[in-house]
């Protein structure tokens, strides 16, 4: 019981302190591709630290929205921690790792947070909590959608089960609605976490920010918990795409050496799903606003595709 315990804590503690290097990695990578030489990976645990030391400014037109958002931002991050197989199949919470109540967890904090961005009576916040409920209104039933695509092929809508019995039968993801799953999955990752072409999180424009407009009332340690919360959500969507389409390396057992295996095998994915990232945001331009939806029902389209797929091609 000690060791399984000791296992949830680790899974927490990597997505929480591998949450900022992550960010940082992407940052670096796209620093390069575009030709410079940008801040080291470590930069935001150092930008993380540095507002968690700094003044709390809350305006007092605000009510206690505003101020418990940020907790329960990071709140339901570790508690999807807990139930995404991070390292193993064998946690103790993986009864719960069920797609549908990963995602309540993802929705209640984007409903808290578009409250908080509403909350402050900002114009700027008002329109990115619009604009983000818009979006997950459109994401959230495309990755059901794409999960439930591959759990129909692996018999099972758990996450330990589909992870599971993919890594026992690799030839179940020789099927053309994996790779559409995986496709659609993917770019709501990307509109979920707002990373281009559906937002650009290194501008402060006004008229073109989403998630960056929500949280422009806060400072402190406010803003540290809410841009923690935002790197560990990007780990857990990536995380969460490379054990399930590619779940080589997981561990089906709680020992040392496949915990260790598990930890390399995710670190080479989050790494190759960096400079993914990186080269994807370098390579497109920002959507236009109107055209986001198109780009959501595109992907929600191929999720249904590869439903379909799993009908017809067995």
């Amino acid at each position: 019981m000690l060791a399984e315990i000791a296992i949830e804590i680790l899974q927490m503690l990597l997505v929480m302190f591998g949450s900022p290097l992550l960010v940082g990695v992407i940052r670096k990578a796209k620093a390069r591709l575009q030709g410079r030489r940008g801040a080291g990976v470590f930069q935001p645990c150092a930008d993380l630290r540095k507002l968690l030391a700094k003044e709390v400014v809350v305006s007092e037109n605000t009510s206690w929205i505003f101020r418990f958002t940020p907790y329960l931002l990071a709140t339901t991050m570790l508690l999807s921690a807990l139930i995404i197989p991070v390292l193993t199949v064998r946690a103790p919470l993986g009864f719960m790792g069920n797609i549908i109540a990963l995602m309540y967890l993802f929705l209640l904090g984007t409903f808290f947070l578009a409250l908080a961005g509403l909350d402050a009576g900002s114009a700027f916040g008002g329109m990115g909590s619009s604009r983000e409920v818009a979006i997950a209104a459109l994401a959230e039933p495309t990755v059901l959608i794409a999960i439930f695509g591959i759990a129909l092929r692996a018999g099972t809508t758990s996450l330990d089960g589909i992870i599971t019995r993919f890594a026992a039968e690799p030839l179940l993801m020789l099927n053309a609605g994996h790779l559409l799953a995986f496709f659609a999955l993917f770019i709501v990752a990307l509109a979920e976490n707002g990373r281009l072409p559906v937002d650009n999180p290194a501008t402060h424009l006004e008229l073109t920010m989403i998630h960056e407009a929500m949280i422009l009332e806060y400072s402190g340690r406010l803003l540290a918990l809410v841009e923690w919360a935002a790197g560990m959500k990007l780990f857990l969507f990536l995380t969460l795409l490379s054990n399930l389409f590619f779940p080589w390396g997981v561990a089906l057992t709680n020992t040392p050496l496949p915990l260790f295996v598990a930890f390399l095998a995710l670190a080479v994915k989050l790494l190759l799903f960096a400079g993914a990232i990186a080269l994807a945001e370098t390579s497109v331009a920002k959507l236009r606003l109107f055209r986001v939806p198109e780009l959501l029902a595109g992907s929600f389209t191929v999720a249904l595709l590869a439903v379909v797929t799993a009908f017809f091609i067995k």
